[in-house]
């Protein structure tokens, strides 16, 4: 492997034709191009996907009525996604990766607690899109009286890694145009899917649902949160870091809020009033949210949905894989980009070779764990980022990002410890989620007046929002000495 020199801070390491030659070196002016509207294609493609229908039957399983899941679906949605707004502005500021930027508050060394964190959480999200995307290949073969055995699944398998890889491989400009024609396709399929299933939709049983109590709201609410905005907010800058700097904040914020939850906020909504008029349906989607929601199609319609859904899972799937590769470089990784992405796609095998093979039967308890376990340290560290990029009133010093010695320094101690403070009481306000397993252990602070592990409170995952208020308002309070002197 070629070794690459982090002190470069311009000039990008020669790469294969084809093959972004970036890595998490600073974008060279010469480089910077586009506009704020461009960030609306991919994060419209990675979200576009039927599994955001799937989340009406996740939220649903809250015992909720279907007005607070309406409440708790579009609160979840914007919040999540407007995190995802502010934290692009630092890529614009920057013009480096997320996970680069990030040394500014947690120092060169400092940063790998945050990057581990990334880096656990976009591998994870990968591994979950490909044992969907598995999983409803079979499903739907079954549907259709076809082969619907290992011998699919592995098939299946192997080509929606070899996609996902490929584009991860090929980098920023080929994922910008492949995210753009995904969008139309998916577009297309999806109010397809959604005009065949209308009449499953039975408004009465809707909203007949009783209504939950306010935690039961609050936890849905945080599902939603963590499922998407939240799920990406350590990856936005990797996709604004191309535009050029004199780029409107404004813009930089609103169109990846509105990217994303657009789109989910209708197929939420839909996937609510579907899941709730059937109690089977509602049953299938939790297992299988993907090939549970093609039960309700015509044979006709099976083989286009399936081939659509499965492009929305890749579509996210990719940004992640992306986005993966540059974390690993920024955890210290000396090799270039493109050999970074196929050392993830390996990890992401050999994931979903366990939950698609090894543990079958319970996709939504180890998806509910994985979110819930890894959304307290990103919230944590979400709020520590926002805070730092509000305190700065100057761009990022760019050759102290890859120095130890720098002004940004080895560690950089009041976000690390606020980051370590934020996740620990966070841990201790969530539960393992039913069907988790090995999370036992979470909860520890819910005896403090939350009733306890088994209490009215113990499934509203307070730990996230409360993890993102301690890294804020820490981060504020220990943080902003640290910010000022650097300016200066």
């Amino acid at each position: 492997m070629t070794a690459i020199d982090e002190s470069s801070t311009r000039k990008a390491p020669p790469a294969p034709s084809g093959i972004e030659a970036n890595g998490i070196n600073v974008i060279d002016e010469s480089e910077r191009k586009g506009a704020p509207a461009d960030l609306f294609w991919p994060w419209c493609a990675s979200n576009i996907s039927v599994l955001a229908v799937s989340y009406g039957a996740f939220v649903l399983g809250y015992g909720i009525g279907f007005a607070q899941a309406v409440v708790a679906g579009v609160v979840g949605i914007v919040v999540g996604f407007f995190l995802v707004g502010l934290v692009s502005i630092a890529g614009k500021r920057g013009s480096a990766p997320t996970l680069v930027l990030s040394r500014a508050p947690f120092g060169r060394y400092g940063n790998t607690l945050p990057g581990i964190v990334s880096y656990l959480l976009l591998v994870g999200w990968e591994t979950v899109l490909v044992a969907l995307s598995t999983k409803a290949v079979a499903t739907v073969f079954a549907q259709l009286g076809w082969s619907s055995g290992n011998a699919v699944k592995i098939v299946a398998f192997l080509v929606v890694a070899a996609a996902i890889v490929g584009a991860g491989v090929l980098g920023f400009d080929a994922i910008m145009r492949i995210q753009r024609w995904l969008t139309i396709a998916m577009v297309i399929v999806t109010a397809v899917y959604i005009a065949l299933t209308l009449d499953k939709i039975h408004l009465h049983s809707a909203t007949s649902l009783k209504s939950g109590t306010t935690a039961a709201v609050i936890g849905a609410t945080i599902l939603v949160l963590t499922g998407f905005g939240l799920g990406w907010v350590n990856t936005a800058a990797d996709y604004s870091r191309y535009l050029p700097r004199s780029t409107r904040a404004g813009g930089v914020v609103f169109w990846p809020t509105f990217g994303g939850s657009l789109p989910v906020v209708v197929l939420v909504g839909f996937g609510l009033l579907l899941c709730a008029s059937s109690s089977s349906l509602n049953a299938a989607v939790q297992n299988d949210p993907i090939g549970g929601l093609a039960s309700v199609l015509p044979n006709w319609f099976l083989v286009p949905f399936v081939l659509v859904s499965v492009a929305g899972l890749i579509s996210g799937a990719m940004l992640d894989l992306y986005s993966s590769g540059l974390t690993l470089l920024s955890l210290g990784l000396r090799t270039p980009r493109y050999v970074a992405a196929g050392v993830d796609g390996v990890l992401m095998v050999l994931g979903t070779i366990y939950i698609v093979w090894v543990s079958a039967d319970n996709f939504l308890g180890i998806f509910e764990g994985f979110l819930i376990t890894l959304g307290v340290p990103m919230a944590a560290w979400c709020g520590i980022f926002l805070a730092d990029l509000w305190l700065r009133r100057r761009d990022y010093d760019e050759p102290a990002l890859f120095a130890a010695e720098g002004r940004y320094g080895a560690v950089g101690w009041p976000a690390f410890a606020v980051m370590v403070v934020a996740t620990a009481i966070g841990w201790g306000l969530v539960v393992q989620p039913y069907g988790a397993k090995g999370l036992g252990w979470l909860g520890y602070l819910l005896g403090a007046g939350f009733g306890g592990k088994t209490g009215t409170w113990s499934g509203a995952s307070l730990g996230v929002p409360i993890a993102l208020a301690i890294g804020v308002v820490g981060y504020l309070l220990l943080g902003a000495a640290r910010v000022r002197a650097q300016e200066r």
